[in-house]
């Protein structure tokens, strides 16, 4: 039975595993996180954006972080960050996350809704598709009670909007198979779209991007492998149907209604040819589907370097996204 620690053990001398210097699983079973995070960068809160944190789940303890622009007066639609990090890392309070979070509500005059979800080893698929929609399950408790009016003032919830990175790009896909077009069971919430940034896919069989990616990526087929290894169920293969979406397990998505998914990936990512297939198939079943392609872009460029040209681009690809499927 594995245990979690934050601080070293007498395991340090048994081999280990790492993922960016914040997560240690120990052959032993014992696991060792820290409470760093991987990109320890300055938090620029400035005042211009109001944030809270909420408990959303309260079995599982885990909380969500609210953004809206400070200034804002009017019904602004709703677009959820689901964060990255290969199912096995990462978090809404991340600074990185948090300022990519403040960029959004800014850029986009949103209400951005940023969910944590339980991390594996210690909690393996389908735990975090689970949490994802918990997540969403409390916006419609929100919408239907009126009680937090920090929220309800300002949120449009007939208009919203569900994304992720990586693994979180994930979760929203399998969001978007469960709730199907128009969302009915979260209703009077309403998801008119989902943006998938670099969706985290895999398969048994792998992509020609994966196969010959280069070994110094940021993401690159080392740490891909050992984020499924940890991720997935035990006894599976990334051939399970939460992690392949054609997979020879997986349900067919030819019948499924979707509701807009626009997918972004870069062109140098190792994720790129699933994200190029899944949109392409998507769209060729008649879904309306986005696909763009950022030359010669990483992994999570957006995140790690949100100003440079790219990444206000991809901004703006996301707003007319939002604009031309809002009510």
């Amino acid at each position: 039975m594995s245990t979690t620690t934050t601080e070293t053990t007498s395991s340090t001398s048994l081999p280990y595993e790492e993922c960016r210097g914040v997560l240690r699983v120990y052959s032993d079973g014992s696991i060792v996180r820290s409470s760093k995070p991987s990109f320890d960068v300055p938090v620029h809160d400035d005042g211009s954006v109001a944030w809270k944190d909420v408990v959303f789940d309260h079995t599982n303890q885990l909380q969500l972080r609210l953004y809206k622009p400070a200034a804002s007066k009017s019904k602004l639609p709703i677009f959820y960050y689901i964060h990255g990090g290969g199912f096995c890392i990462g978090s809404r309070a991340w600074p990185n996350c948090q300022n990519y979070c403040f960029q959004l509500a800014l850029s986009l005059q949103a209400v951005i809704v940023a969910p944590d979800y339980r991390l594996a080893p210690e909690h393996r698929l389908p735990a975090a598709i689970d949490d994802g929609f918990a997540a969403v399950k409390w916006l419609q408790a929100q919408a239907l009670s009126s009680e937090d009016t920090w929220l309800t003032d300002v949120a449009d919830f007939g208009n919203v909007f569900i994304s992720g990175d990586s693994a979180g790009g994930n979760i929203a896909h399998n969001l978007a198979v469960q709730l199907g077009a128009g969302s009915p069971e979260l209703a009077p919430v309403r998801v008119k779209g989902y943006v998938l940034l670099a969706p985290f896919f895999g398969g048994t069989i792998l992509s020609k991007s994966e196969a010959e990616g280069p070994k110094d990526a940021f993401l690159n087929w080392e740490l891909i492998d050992r984020f499924w290894r940890l991720s997935i169920p035990v006894g599976e293969n990334t051939d399970h149907p939460l992690v392949n979406p054609f997979g020879p397990f997986s349900r067919s998505l030819e019948e499924v209604p979707f509701d807009p998914i626009l997918v972004v990936v870069g062109g140098s990512d190792l994720l790129k040819d699933r994200a190029a297939d899944y949109a392409s198939r998507l769209k060729n079943w008649g879904n309306k589907i986005e696909y763009v392609e950022f030359e010669g872009k990483q992994h999570g460029f957006f995140t790690i370097d949100p100003d440079t040209e790219a990444s206000k681009a991809l901004m703006l690809i996301v707003k007319r996204f939002i604009t031309e499927n809002s009510s």
